[in-house]
Order: structure tokens, then C-alpha cells, then sequence
């Protein structure tokens, strides 16, 4: 059988693809906002720190590199976290302060997350960062002010929007692909695929839990030889740690979507990591 590498070659599609993390712990989720008071965030077990590094650990494994958009918040309070993914040749992004949604603030309280996010995240790395990630995707027609107040701090790319239909967040009639915007911020869509006129997520997180490994291969496959673009994948460090400590008081639907299948993720996401070559956004898609 011939090897996916061999297959890439063959299809002439791009070499590297891009691996991502979004760095919080499974407190600060969207889905468990109406359980979790961020009042009560700092009396609560902190995961995230051993969790994201095991990633690392994982990602030298394989050879991989990855851009970790990575909350204020945590960098705070994970100084050598910060150091580790830095020295290890990875790449620092925002993914703001507290993960409050783009939707959920005006400029001012956008403006003020963002450039704390940045500035804390500079101090700790001692370089510049260039990328942003808004908390579940929430870019979208109501609030496109955000991406010159990116350009104003210093950004040069945000992975803010999913073109696809979900309760949560989604912009279907967004583009695709990689673009420029006026502002002067390239925004990097979480990838789709399009059939019979409509988008279906194929980025990570809950999808890629949630369905077989070989199915979440093909899909890939399927995408990098028909649409020529880089593929870029995404999850967080608490999809990979099982044993967690469960939100009791969540709806049915909002646990079923955080704890399917985590005690699988790991072997999934090293399955990925071996099938495929990762690199960060800024080198993938900016060629820095």
C-alpha cells in the first residue's frame, strides 16, 4: 500500500500541514460558562500545565511543530510552560486573556483582553506574537471592527472563523481559504469541506473525537487533494486527560460534546502526527 507521504507526493498537494493548540484547561471551556464562574477559576485543579506539556513531549516524539494559542490567563500562572514551547522550536500565539467570546465584549474590552494576552505572552517568551485566535471561532459579521484593533496591536494573523453552521459560533458564507483582509490581517479559516453547498468542519476538536480515526484520514485526503490548500488541525491540551474532573451540573449535551471518547484522543492525534508533516501557521502560511 503506498504510504501517505508518497500519496501527498503524488497529488501534488502541500508538504507540511499545520498543527495547532488551543491552550486552556477544561474550566474555561464555552461549554461550561454557565456552570464555572471565572471568579472560581483559581480554586480549581490546574491541568492544563501537565497536559500541554505531555503534548510536547508527544510532538518531539514525531518531529512535529505547532502553534499554541495559549490564554493569558494560562501564562500567567504557567511561566516555564511558556519557556518550554518557545525553546522547543514551537510557535507562541494569543488566544486572549480569559476566553471571553469576541460576541460577548465591546472594542474597548476586546482591545484591553488581547493586548493583556499579547503583552504577557511577550514578557514570558521574550518575542513578538503575531497570531490570534478568538475563543470558539467568534468572529463573525457583527463584530469585524476586531481585526483593526489586530492590526492596530501588532498582529499579523488571526484563526478566528469556522464556515460552518453550529449553535455556538460559525460563519458559513465566510471564505474557505486563506485571505487578506483590508485591515491588513490575513484570517486563516479552521478547514471544510463543501458538498451540495454546504460546509462540514474538519479542523479537530469534538469532530475528530467523535468519528474513527480512518474516516478522519480519508476526509484529510480528500480535502488536500481537491482543494490544494494546507490542512490545519486543532484541539486542546484536556482532550488528551480522561480523567479530568467531570462538571456534574452541565447539560447532557454539553458533556456528551467534552467527554466523548478523550480516553482515545492521544493514540488518535499520535496516528496524525506520524501520517502527516506539521508545522506552525506563521511558517505554513506566511513562510516565517
Amino acid at each position: 500500500m503506498q504510504s501517505n507521504s508518497n500519496i501527498v507526493d503524488t497529488l501534488n498537494v502541500p508538504q507540511k500541514q499545520v498543527m495547532t493548540v488551543d491552550v486552556e484547561d477544561y474550566f474555561h471551556v464555552s461549554a461550561f460558562e454557565n456552570d464555572i464562574q471565572k471568579s472560581d477559576w483559581k480554586n480549581l485543579e490546574l491541568r492544563v500545565e501537565k497536559n500541554t506539556f505531555r503534548l510536547l513531549e508527544l510532538f518531539a516524539e514525531k518531529n512535529a511543530k505547532c502553534t499554541f494559542f495559549t490564554l493569558g490567563w494560562v501564562a500567567e500562572r504557567c511561566p516555564e510552560l511558556i519557556k518550554a514551547i518557545v525553546n522547543e522550536g514551537h510557535e507562541l500565539a494569543s488566544h486572549g486573556y480569559a476566553h471571553q467570546r469576541a460576541t460577548e465584549m465591546n472594542p474597548q474590552q476586546f482591545k484591553d483582553d488581547v493586548a493583556k494576552s499579547k503583552q504577557l505572552l511577550e514578557d514570558a517568551a521574550g518575542q513578538a506574537i503575531i497570531g490570534y485566535r478568538a475563543p470558539s471561532f467568534s468572529f463573525n459579521d457583527t463584530n469585524t471592527w476586531v481585526y483593526q484593533i489586530l492590526a492596530d496591536l501588532g498582529f499579523e494573523y488571526s484563526s478566528s472563523t469556522y464556515p460552518i453552521e453550529h449553535d455556538l459560533y460559525g460563519v458559513p458564507e465566510w471564505p474557505r481559504f486563506i485571505y487578506n483582509r483590508p485591515e491588513g490581517i490575513s484570517e486563516i479559516p479552521v478547514p471544510t469541506v463543501r458538498k451540495n453547498e454546504q460546509n462540514t468542519g474538519i479542523g479537530g476538536g469534538g469532530y475528530f473525537r467523535l468519528y474513527p480515526y480512518w474516516l478522519s484520514k480519508k476526509r484529510i485526503n480528500n480535502y488536500l487533494a481537491n482543494e490544494q490548500q494546507p490542512y490545519s488541525f486543532y484541539f486542546h491540551p484536556w482532550e488528551i486527560d480522561p480523567d479530568q474532573p467531570r462538571i456534574t451540573s452541565a447539560s447532557m449535551k454539553s458533556k456528551l460534546r467534552h467527554y466523548i471518547n478523550l480516553s482515545r484522543m492521544e493514540g488518535k492525534v499520535a496516528r496524525l502526527l506520524e501520517d502527516y508533516q506539521w508545522d506552525t501557521m506563521k511558517s505554513v502560511y506566511l513562510g516565517k
